[in-house]
């Protein structure tokens, strides 16, 4: 670890929670274990009870989020890798499909449906950390996989105008950073995947996958040629197996991250919903974007201005000093740099995702307060300036 140096230069405020981290993300403000004193524990997950605060869980995410009539919504295993797992094994072969890859989990979808699904149909159209492919380039007769936000470059796509109304693929879409803190598009999308420990700060293992009527068709009609694990399967005599949208779990849950996934979900109802949930959001990207403006050692690693993220900020160190150095180093220094405010109390796992460039990764999701966010700001210009002068003296 590294440790503090030059207390005499520390800010005068503290963030009141250091959890900045993109997942398992920061609890909801007066969160506390107490809230939880009504799981259901020690019971069967599928006893009346049970069953009941599965399917509440459904219910009120999909009021939250207005999710159209007549989609499916269900609790999966696995997170929300589970739940795009299950809907590329279950859904894709049937058409050609285009792959959008901008980051490291988009990248890893493109590895499954290439390396171990093995479909031929399938087209890439990648870009690097930072930037988007060229939308326009999806072709409406196509499926199309593609992360909403990428949870590990902070690059989200602005908005669905790139999809067309009259597409005859489906769109799968990994919303994991992007569900409850961003406005989706459900006109324009089939199958739309999260997990709860990102926006509403749950807890992991949990997947939530949403289906559109147009994908439940696919499902009827469309038997895949390979196998499928049990957890993958959606269907019985081809038909859609409603049990696992009512609350019948495919395996077993932890009905103490249920219950915590419910108080989330009822502090959201309690603030505003979903719109509130984004303006808490867009405000501190705001924040930090006001920061970025003045700050001349760090940039938004997303590089237009519409298309970064407003949950997983990612920024770019751009000093001269640290452009120099060699990629190990740079990042040896943003190492260095998270692991010093975390020994100050200050923020926890703000170093950029291992695949991608060196930088910060900072959370800025519904659950982070605002003033946190201002009060870190300082920090990180401490940190950096602390790092630089002890790799410089050394």
């Amino acid at each position: 670890m590294t440790e503090p140096t030059d207390h005499a230069a520390h800010p005068a405020l503290r963030p009141a929670n250091p959890a900045f981290s993109s997942g398992p993300c920061a609890k909801r403000p007066g969160w506390s274990l107490a809230n939880l004193e009504g799981a259901w524990l020690a019971r069967s997950h599928r006893a009346s009870g049970g069953k009941a605060k599965l399917k509440q869980v459904i219910e009120e995410s999909k009021h939250l989020l207005g999710l159209p009539d007549g989609w499916r919504l269900g609790i999966v295993p696995a997170s929300d890798t589970g739940a795009i797992e299950m809907a590329l094994w279950s859904l894709l072969g049937a058409r050609p499909v285009d792959l959008l890859a901008w980051e490291s989990f988009g990248k890893a979808w493109v590895t499954d449906v290439i390396k171990q699904l093995k479909l031929s149909d399938a087209r890439v159209l990648e870009a690097p950390y930072g930037s988007l492919p060229d939308l326009s380039q999806v072709s409406p007769k196509h499926d199309v996989v593609f992360t909403w936000n990428g949870t590990t470059s902070g690059v989200r796509v602005p908005n669905g105008d790139w999809i067309s109304a009259h597409r005859e693929g489906l769109t799968i879409c990994d919303a994991t950073s992007a569900a409850f803190a961003m406005d989706l598009p459900y006109d324009k999308l089939d199958v739309v995947t999260w997990s709860w420990q990102k926006v509403l700060g749950g807890e992991a293992a949990h997947g939530m996958l949403a289906l559109s009527p147009r994908a439940v068709e696919r499902l009827e009609s469309y038997t895949p040629p390979w196998p499928l694990p049990k957890i993958f399967r959606l269907t019985k005599g081809g038909e859609l197996n409603e049990d696992v949208f009512a609350g019948a779990t495919i395996n077993t849950p932890s009905m103490l991250a249920v219950e915590d996934a419910l108080d989330s979900l009822h502090w959201a109802k309690e603030i505003g919903g979903l719109p509130a949930l984004i303006g808490r959001s867009e405000a501190n990207l705001k924040a930090v974007a006001e920061w970025v403006a003045e700050t001349p050692w760090v940039e938004f690693l997303a590089k237009e201005p519409e298309t970064r993220s407003c949950t997983s900020i990612c920024l770019s160190i751009v000093d001269p000093w640290f452009l120099a150095l060699e990629t190990a180093k740079q990042k040896a220094v943003t190492k260095s740099v998270s692991e010093l405010l975390e020994v100050e109390g200050v923020a926890y796992d703000i170093n950029g995702y291992r695949d991608a460039p060196p930088g910060l990764r900072i959370w800025g999701g519904a659950t982070v307060e605002l003033d946190d966010m201002h009060r870190l700001l300082p920090w990180l210009d401490w940190a950096f300036a602390q790092v630089r002068a002890q790799r410089t003296a050394a």
